[in-house]
């Protein structure tokens, strides 16, 4: 009843000792200390709008309402005293866990296991008959399975990341909470709801802002709790049991969404989670990819390191659009390009490193409220990366639209323009220091930069040799002598013969892994890119894991896209023995449900950084297939040579 991966984080346990488990096994849920559990806890659900986080023990520690991007009223993961939660548990605190996805879903299920008998959670955000629903409706299905468990459950909102208070008011059809323009009703079925408030019961457990209840199952029950969610408009209430129906046609979305995913290449458990992980980042409104689901997970254990990724890279959506062409999926690869268009034409027609998901740039970043995961702070909303020079986003834009044109479409007359004028700004700013693909306050003529402004050129001259755009030939004239200058460059300033590596910035000894990406892309799959694998491997790896630069170590985790980016590569310069076999240990990286953070810790295996994070899945998905191209390629090569 699973699609997680048969292999799990069995082996991560051998290289960093840390405490694990494997989907479909039982196991002891994780300890909350003081109210928080290892961010390898958490499973994810969706609906195309928004994403809940739900921990081993049951309890949903995220949940935007309605939007992916709204403050959320459930952060207890950045804040567990105030930041809300939604409890559901058996009373009985000594109980055991098995969980998994339904098969080809993000629908999660959780079974818990007393001395009195076995209950089963199921876990969605309903879909509609014809997409998402206009409002989000969360759904918890309790089923008895054997003996009887004495169950209880609580909705305790807070506002962490807002202004306003939460407020209870009473209606015709019972109490509403709101913080804000966000309104939240709940309804259910045979789940022992209590609207009074327990004496004594402070604002630490809601107070009288929370939903509550107590029930018990028995072999054959079924209970239901829905929570329903919108901002700023009407809120519909929902009939409980057509909820219920509403998580079986959820299931069905998930599987016929499942069924139009093509890829029968290896590691195929590994690739197609990871594509579901990526498609509950797909924000439906508007098309747009969220780089993760969550704010302000810190990216080590000192804090300062806490940023929002509930944006859209125009980076990660790019590499999110490469993998949906490759796995034939259409519709969300035209919303996806025609948001992206869309929107840059709409900003002035410049690049932007990233945009809000509804397509209006950021208004900066702000401090909440919130302590921080296991108080790890500051928490914040937003990310300063918007205003800064990374001269690679370039070749983000121009070389997924290249691909794009190559699967068969036809770009627009503006979108042409607005493409060579991206190409024209590559060739004028190549050679102007910038923040590079790290965002890094210390600007520098990053090699990986300068590459990036190569591969951008180069796809520009490949949508002008195939029809796709039109430029004046002296505008070909000028990229073709900045693509050969560029290299030039490169060649020259890029590569240190003493440390036998592409280095990160000239005159520097430093390594930067974001150099990798440009073995696939083209730049260099020979001898100089080879030897700085090798010093790569040497310098960066952790295991089988790679951290992002020299140094960085003594800051925070290994970066797991890095990881992926090296078997890739290996691939790409026809190493590919060591590039399976790297491959092989990657794979094993993710958590019992098939899920990946940003980093995860060299010393102990926790992971870091917010979840599901798109580029960590992107970067598995697409070393699968860069290494399973490889290695047709070299099979067809090897059969012409005899």
């Amino acid at each position: 009843m699973t699609d997680t991966l048969e292999t799990t984080d069995d082996t991560q346990a051998e290289h960093f000792g840390a405490t694990t488990a494997s989907a479909g096994e039982w196991h002891r849920p994780d300890p909350r200390d003081d109210g928080y559990v290892p961010l390898r806890s958490y499973g994810a659900i969706g609906d195309g709008r928004t994403v809940a986080l739900i921990a081993r023990d049951g309890q949903i520690d995220w949940l935007p309402m309605p939007d992916m991007d709204s403050d959320p009223v459930f952060s207890g993961i950045v804040d567990a005293g105030k930041g809300g939660r939604i409890e559901l548990r058996p009373v009985d605190d000594d109980f055991e866990v098995q969980r998994e996805y339904v098969e080809n879903t993000n629908v999660l299920v959780t079974r818990f296991r007393t001395s009195t008998g076995v209950v089963q959670i199921t876990d969605a955000l309903v879909t509609g008959i014809a997409g998402r629903l206009p409002w989000a409706e969360l759904a918890r299905r309790i089923e008895g399975v054997t003996g009887s468990v004495d169950m209880r459950w609580a909705v305790i909102p807070g506002n962490t990341f807002g202004t306003h208070p939460i407020r209870r008011v009473a209606t015709l059809h019972g109490p509403v909470l709101r913080a804000a323009d966000i309104n939240l009703a709940l309804v259910g079925f045979e789940h022992g709801r209590l609207d009074s408030v327990e004496p004594g019961d402070g604002e630490a457990h809601g107070g009288p802002h929370r939903f509550w209840g107590e029930f018990s199952t028995h072999e054959g029950s079924r209970s239901l709790i829905c929570l329903c969610g919108v901002e700023d408009e009407p809120l519909h209430l929902p009939d409980p049991h057509v909820v219920d129906q509403g998580i079986d046609r959820t299931v069905r979305n998930w599987q016929t969404w499942s069924d139009e995913f093509n890829w029968d290449g290896p590691w195929s458990g590994a690739v197609q989670r990871s594509a579901l992980a990526l498609k509950l980042l797909i924000f439906s409104p508007t098309g747009a990819i969220a780089a993760a689901a969550t704010a302000a997970l810190p990216e080590n254990f000192t804090g300062d390191k806490n940023w929002d990724y509930r944006f859209a890279w125009v980076r990660d959506l790019a590499y999110t659009v490469n993998a949906l062409v490759r796995f034939g999926l259409r519709e969300e690869t035209q919303a996806a390009v025609s948001w992206l268009l869309s929107a840059l034409k709409a900003n002035g027609r410049t690049m932007h490193i990233f945009l809000n998901l509804d397509g209006s740039v950021p208004d900066g970043t702000h401090e909440t409220g919130s302590e921080g995961w296991r108080g790890i702070g500051p928490v914040y909303k937003g990310n300063p990366a918007g205003e800064q020079l990374q001269l690679g986003t370039y070749a983000d834009i121009l070389a997924i639209m290249s691909q794009y044109a190559a699967d068969g479409n036809i770009l627009d007359e503006s979108t042409g323009d607005l493409l060579a004028g991206f190409a024209d700004d590559a060739c004028r700013r190549w050679q102007e220091k910038d923040s590079g693909m790290w965002e890094l306050q210390d600007e520098q003529h990053y090699v990986s930069s300068k590459m990036g402004c190569w591969q951008a050129i180069d796809a520009a001259l490949h949508l002008t040799e195939v029809g796709q755009m039109h430029p004046d030939p002296e505008d070909v004239v000028f990229w073709k002598k900045n693509r050969d200058l560029i290299k030039d460059w490169v060649a020259e300033h890029g590569w240190n013969d003493e440390v036998g590596a592409y280095v990160m910035y000239p005159g520097s000894e430093k390594l930067d892994a974001s150099v990798l990406l440009h073995a696939p892309s083209g730049f260099d799959r020979g001898e100089r890119m080879s030897r700085t694998i090798d010093a790569m491997q040497r310098e960066l790896s952790a295991g089988p894991l790679v951290f992002r630069y020299s140094e960085v170590d003594q800051e925070e985790g290994t970066f797991v896209a890095c990881a992926f980016w090296l078997a890739s590569a290996l691939a790409c310069v026809g190493r590919q023995d060591e590039a399976v076999e790297l491959m092989d240990q990657l794979v094993q990286q993710p958590n019992d449900v098939g899920l990946l953070t940003e980093m995860i810790s060299a010393d102990d295996g926790q992971f870091l950084g917010n979840v599901p994070q798109g580029l960590s899945h992107l970067a598995l998905v697409n070393a699968a297939i860069t290494i399973d191209e490889m290695g047709r390629e070299g099979t067809t090569d090897d059969l012409e040579g005899q």
